[in-house]
């Protein structure tokens, strides 16, 4: 039997800079919190798709299981929770924020 599919975002690394981006509906974003969360499995292989295409902006691109609290995502795998806040040799970019 199938695997129920779950909320999910398109991430990957910028092409340029290396940081991690998400997909919005409109382009991408390197906050977790705007990132179009798909919930339709045919919806997210098109999208996966769109982003795959997108090689002079993005590399590595893939889907991230996330759930939803309060509308908004959050990583449901240590791995998307650590790529989510940045680099971790020392404090820079996402990280000086926290």
């Amino acid at each position: 039997m199938a695997k129920p599919f779950t909320p999910k975002v398109v991430t990957g690394n910028a092409l340029l800079e290396g940081d991690v981006i998400y997909q919005t509906a409109t382009g991408w974003t390197r906050q977790l919190a705007e990132a179009e969360v798909l919930t339709d499995e045919a919806d997210a292989d098109l999208r996966l798709i769109d982003a795959s295409a997108q090689q002079d902006l993005v590399v590595g691109v893939y889907l991230a299981d996330v759930t939803l609290q309060d509308d908004t995502p959050h990583p449901t795998h240590f791995r998307e929770d650590f790529r989510a806040k940045g680099p971790s040799n020392y404090a820079h970019g996402k990280q000086e924020t926290l």
